[in-house]
């Protein structure tokens, strides 16, 4: 019996009984209590499963059509052009077909290579810009694919749509913590973390420990998700029990990650989840990483420790966490010397 199909509750109204939908619209207003209220879900949702969904987010449901068509029309470009955009040390490009393990995650043991192929994009930035110049960690330049116009135009424009989103997220999240408002606004100054990963799953061939992706937590503050009708992602509940989250229309799935669970020191859930796509229908999905500035130290919020529960995380430097994260994770990392990484924060 694989994985997933242990004890699968796939009934829209059994996710429903978990993850809940929370409508965004009085609190991106202004309106007032509307923090406190979106707070408070926020709190409940990533303490029961760390997974919740959001409505009234703002994006507009044309821009998300819009890219999923850009995603298709980059994977359907030939194999040579897509690896002439190798994925490199900032995984930045594209990263062809079991070409990643989930090395790093606690939750499964991998065996076999995730069955997806993806285009990473973050921030576009200019090969003027003075930590591209200086080569400066997980500050590099987009890859765009040449003679597809308007891919890089189209793909920027959700790209950052998702990161204003996120970014007007962040006094939510604050005060779900149970700090002040702009509590998070220093971690994520200066230009954030930011990755808008392109997926295009094709069916799981099914054999033994094979996923489209293989359970794990992802290594972000938070993710936003956006997805097509084709299923194939599971969650697994506290219980035990693998759920599959059903596609509601104007929405995103939202999922906090391992920097979110440090900073409330485990209060809140980085739930495993993973892929298999079962049937004869391939799957794309859009899914967006908000995190911090890789130079911020990510260390356990005040308001999460007490006498009785003392800090249970270092405070770390992001850039290390994503360092061992993406070593652990990309096979073409592998191929990269381990520089000492320290000497290159300055």
């Amino acid at each position: 019996m694989h994985l997933f199909q242990q004890n699968t509750p796939s009934d829209f109204d059994a996710a429903l009984g978990h993850l809940p939908i929370i409508d965004l619209g009085s609190y991106l207003n202004g309106d007032t209590g509307a923090l406190d209220l979106v707070a408070a879900d926020i709190a409940r949702a990533c303490g029961a499963t760390g997974f919740f969904y959001i409505s009234n987010h703002g994006v507009p449901p044309a821009l998300i059509d819009a890219t999923f068509a850009e995603s298709r029309r980059f994977h359907a470009l030939p194999l040579e052009a897509k690896q002439a955009l190798a994925l490199d040390s900032n995984n930045l490009g594209y990263l062809p077909m079991n070409a990643s393990m989930q090395k790093h995650s606690t939750v499964h043991k991998a065996t076999k290579p995730n069955q997806n192929e993806s285009f990473f994009v973050t921030h576009d930035r200019g090969t003027d810009h003075p930590d591209v110049v200086a080569r400066r960690p997980f500050r590099g330049v987009n890859r765009w694919p040449i003679g597809v116009p308007g891919f890089c135009e189209g793909v920027m424009n959700y790209f950052c749509a998702l990161n204003a989103l996120g970014q007007r997220l962040l006094p939510a999240f604050s005060v779900a913590l149970g700090m002040p408002a702009d509590f998070l606004d220093a971690y994520f100054a200066d230009e954030n973390n930011a990755t808008l990963r392109m997926l295009h799953y094709p069916p799981t061939v099914m054999e033994d420990n094979d996923f489209g992706t293989a359970p794990h937590t992802d290594n972000s503050f938070m993710t936003i998700l956006a997805r097509m009708d084709v299923p194939g992602l599971a969650i697994r509940l506290p219980s035990g029990e693998w759920l599959s989250p059903p596609l509601i229309p104007d929405t995103f799935l939202v999922n906090i990650g391992n920097v979110l669970r440090r900073m409330s020191n485990d209060r809140f859930m980085s739930t495993p989840h993973g892929v298999i796509v079962d049937g004869k229908n391939d799957r794309y999905s859009l899914a967006y990483f908000h995190s911090p500035n890789p130079y911020a130290t990510i260390d356990v919020a005040p308001s999460c420790i007490s006498a009785n529960h003392p800090a249970k995380h270092e405070p770390r430097l992001y850039a290390d966490l994503i360092h061992e994260f993406f070593s652990a994770n990309y096979f073409h990392q592998k191929d990269h010397s381990i520089i000492k990484m320290e000497n290159r924060y300055e």
